[in-house]
């Protein structure tokens, strides 16, 4: 076996294992997120765009209302095959695409407080950048994170490369002078 195959071959069994696991996986749905429904070969039971309620349930065709708040994509998918194997389908295929992530929201010193829609790989850096800058009085040293997945709260450690996520409430505070 020549060097060069032995290399692809090499790579094919390394290369899975130094990729970080898809964040899309481990998702957690909650109010404001956005979902494509497709059911293959039924499209009376497709829908193009479902926006969670307050509470992060969602109405569908024969099963009423979805309780999809805390759950991944992929699990909500799961319990709507299984509802729809209930009596109204034999095998069916779905599949739910994220279309669109609930805000985020920055108040305080910044140009432009308020909420913005969330794109995957948001920093605080990006997020002030939205907000239309800090303030004159903006104090870095005092940024405040309430994390939307469950109310945690970072104030520590908080840099400009810090992760935003969906839901997100970022609070940047006066700096005394």
């Amino acid at each position: 076996m020549n060097a060069r195959l032995f290399g692809l071959l090499l790579w094919l069994l390394l290369a899975p294992s130094s990729y970080a696991a898809d964040p899309a996986q481990n998702y957690k749905l909650a109010a404001g997120d956005v979902l494509r429904i497709t059911v293959f070969g039924e499209p009376d039971l497709s829908i193009r765009k479902v926006q969670l309620n307050d509470a992060g349930t969602f109405s569908y065709p024969f099963l009423g209302e979805i309780d999809a708040k805390g759950l991944t994509p992929n699990q909500v998918e799961k319990k709507i095959v299984a509802g729809l194997k209930q009596g109204y389908l034999n095998d069916p295929k779905v599949s739910i695409s994220q279309i669109e992530y609930r805000p985020f929201y920055i108040n305080g010193e910044v140009q432009k407080p308020g909420s913005y829609p969330f794109v995957p790989g948001l920093t605080l850096e990006k997020a002030i950048a939205l907000g239309g800058g800090l303030t004159e009085r903006a104090s870095m040293k005092r940024v405040t994170i309430l994390r939307g997945d469950g109310g945690s709260v970072d104030e520590d450690n908080i840099t400009k490369t810090t992760v935003i996520s969906p839901g997100d409430t970022i609070s940047i505070a006066q700096g005394f002078f």
